[in-house]
């Protein structure tokens, strides 16, 4: 149901790639905030997705992810958008050398 559109029913197939990554993402979310006496979903992970958005949506939902690791979850995000990077404390990046080859380094806050 699009809110927007004055509540109208929209196949997903309609959405654009940044609409069908905030349905996936608000799913993510919500499954990430069940708790119950058997389920609890400590480490959630995200792969892309962010470039399709525009910056004051990615700063929605970069907030959103800091708020998930403010209650104790661990959020892993794969992202190739600067803005994204530059928020995340502490990072493993990986960098192609060719030829098959690639490094892998851990960044953390405060440490070149």
């Amino acid at each position: 149901i699009d809110r927007d559109l004055g509540d109208e029913r929209r196949s997903t197939r309609s959405l654009s790639g940044g609409e069908r990554f905030l349905a996936s993402l608000a799913l993510a979310l919500a499954l990430a905030g069940l708790e119950g006496r058997d389920s609890f979903v400590d480490t959630l992970f995200i792969d892309e997705g962010f470039g399709a958005l525009d910056s004051a949506t990615l700063d929605v939902v970069i907030d959103a992810l800091e708020a998930l690791q403010g209650q104790g979850r661990r959020v892993g995000v794969i992202s190739h958008v600067d803005s994204l990077q530059q928020r995340i404390a502490t990072k493993i990046c990986v960098e192609r050398r060719g030829g098959g080859v690639s490094v892998v380094r851990l960044r953390a806050a405060g440490y070149a």
